[in-house]
């Protein structure tokens, strides 16, 4: 029921800017709101675990390295996977596949993004 306690912030707040606003298309902002906060924590998770994994030091010489990057997106991966199995057991919830790898997806990003910023930091 996490859809319906979207609802309460959302829908109001989209019914406040346009009040002909169709259920159908605050439905479909809701999903799309909540599907990116699912993309964007877990980009800062697996952002956070690579630097956890990494211990970067101020004007680090060392080459990227794909292991700890992989390893940062597999441990995010396995915690969305021990959280969609959590909602499985709860009765307002389900737990879901596509969600997995949605959080996977995003987890992916993250690292996606640290490589990109270290490469182009490099270039400059």
């Amino acid at each position: 029921m996490s859809s319906q306690r979207t609802s309460r912030i959302i829908g109001p707040w989209l019914r406040w800017f346009n009040p002909d606003i169709s259920d159908d298309a605050i439905r479909r902002v809701q999903l799309v709101v909540r599907k990116t906060a699912h993309v964007t924590e877990y980009a800062i998770l697996a952002a956070l675990l690579w630097r956890a994994i990494r211990r970067p030091t101020k004007d680090d010489e060392r080459q990227w390295s794909w292991r700890e990057a992989a390893l940062a997106i597999a441990v995010a991966g396995g915690y969305a996977v021990t959280d969609e199995l959590h909602q499985h057991f709860v009765a307002s919830r389900f737990g879901s596949v596509w969600d997995v790898l949605l959080d996977t997806l995003g987890a992916t990003a993250g690292v996606f993004i640290l490589w990109t910023i270290g490469r182009w930091r490099r270039l400059w």
